[in-house]
C-alpha cells in the first residue's frame, strides 16, 4: 500500500488516542491520495518510522520543490499546530507551505529528518536548542486557539491522582505540589513548543537548525524548558554522575535563557513524573523506569 502507516504510529496512536486511532487508520490512505491529487504533488516515499502522531509523506511540488506532506487525526491537534507555525511563520520553526489545507493536513518545507540535535555531542546541542527555544517564545497571536499551562497541567494532575500505586506516592505527590505552587505563582503567556527537546529540533536548508511537531500552548518558558532537562535521560541514568549532572544541566538551562531555577527545577519534577506515570499506564515499563529514577534525583 503506498500510504502504509509505519508500525510505530500505529502503536503510538494505539497507546494515546485508542478511542480514534483503529478508525482513523484505517481512512489515512484514501486522505493521503486525496490531499497528493488535491495539491498535484510526486509522492517519493512515506517517512519511516515516522512520527507518533502522524503520517509524514515526502513529497514533491509541481515546481519540483522539496516538501513534507503531514496528516495526523483531530485528536492530536493539528489545527493547533497550523496557528503556532503560522504564528512563528519560520522564526526557528519549520515554514508552512501552504495555509489552506484541509483539517488534520500539514504541507511543510522539506528539513532533513534524519539530522536532529541527538546527532551533535550533548554540550553542544543544549547550546543550540536553548538558541532554537529562545526564538519561539513570543507573545501568541490575539484570541489565539491554545490552552495554558494551568489548564494542561491540571488535567494531567487529575490522572495523575487517580494512580493508586503506593511506590510512587511519594513522587506523585512531591510533582503535584510542584505544579500547584508552580501554577498559582505564573506570571507569563508566552506561545510555547509544548514538546521541545532534542529531536524536535531538525537540519534544514533555509536555517541550520529549525523545531518541528509543536504541541503548542501558552504559559511561562520554564514549563517549555523542562523537558528539554531530561533529553538522553537514559545516559543520566547510566553514568555514575547522573544525579549531580541532571541538577548542574537544570541550572545551566536556566541560567543561559535567564529562566528562574527553582521553577525549572519544579516543571521538570512534574513533567517527568507524570511522564513516568502515563508511561507505567500503557505498560512503557522501561520508559517508565527511567523517567521516575530521574525524577528522584530532583
Amino acid at each position: 500500500m503506498l500510504f502504509e502507516p509505519p508500525q510505530r504510529l500505529v502503536r503510538a496512536l494505539g497507546e494515546v488516542y485508542p478511542d480514534v486511532a483503529a478508525d482513523w487508520l484505517g481512512q489515512v490512505p484514501a486522505l493521503a491520495e486525496e490531499a497528493v491529487s488535491r495539491w498535484k504533488l510526486t509522492v517519493e516515499r512515506v517517512q519511516n518510522p515516522g512520527g507518533r502522531s502522524s503520517l509524514v509523506v515526502l513529497v514533491r511540488q509541481q515546481d519540483g520543490s522539496q516538501a513534507a506532506l503531514k496528516i495526523a487525526p483531530e485528536a492530536a491537534g493539528p489545527t493547533l499546530e497550523r496557528a503556532a507555525l503560522a504564528h512563528w511563520n519560520g522564526w526557528g520553526a519549520v515554514q508552512l507551505l501552504d495555509g489552506d489545507a484541509k483539517a488534520g493536513e500539514l504541507l511543510l518545507e522539506r528539513l532533513h529528518s534524519e539530522v536532529s540535535l541527538r546527532s551533535l555531542p550533548e554540550a553542544k546541542a543544549l547550546l543550540e536548542a536553548a538558541g532554537i527555544v529562545r526564538r519561539l517564545w513570543i507573545e501568541p497571536p490575539p484570541d489565539h486557539p491554545f490552552e495554558t499551562v494551568t489548564d494542561r497541567t491540571a488535567r494531567q494532575a487529575a490522572a495523575m491522582r487517580r494512580s493508586d500505586d503506593p511506590e510512587l506516592a511519594p513522587l506523585v505527590e512531591a510533582a503535584l505540589a510542584a505544579r500547584d505552587e508552580l501554577a498559582s505563582s505564573a506570571a507569563e503567556l508566552l506561545l510555547l513548543h509544548g514538546n521541545f527537546r532534542q529531536g524536535k529540533v531538525l537540519a534544514g536548508d533555509r536555517a541550520p537548525w529549525l523545531a518541528v511537531g509543536p504541541d503548542p500552548l501558552v504559559g511561562e518558558r520554564a514549563y517549555d524548558l523542562a523537558r528539554l532537562v531530561r533529553d538522553r535521560v537514559e545516559d543520566l541514568v547510566a553514568s555514575a554522575g547522573g544525579a549531580s549532572a541532571t541538577r548542574r544541566r537544570v541550572n545551566k538551562l536556566a541560567d543561559s535563557l535567564d529562566v528562574d531555577r527553582a521553577r525549572l527545577h519544579g516543571w521538570t519534577l512534574f513533567r517527568a513524573v507524570e511522564s513516568g506515570v502515563r508511561a507505567r499506564a500503557v505498560g512503557r515499563h522501561q520508559d517508565a523506569e527511567l523517567l521516575l529514577e530521574f525524577a528522584g534525583w530532583l
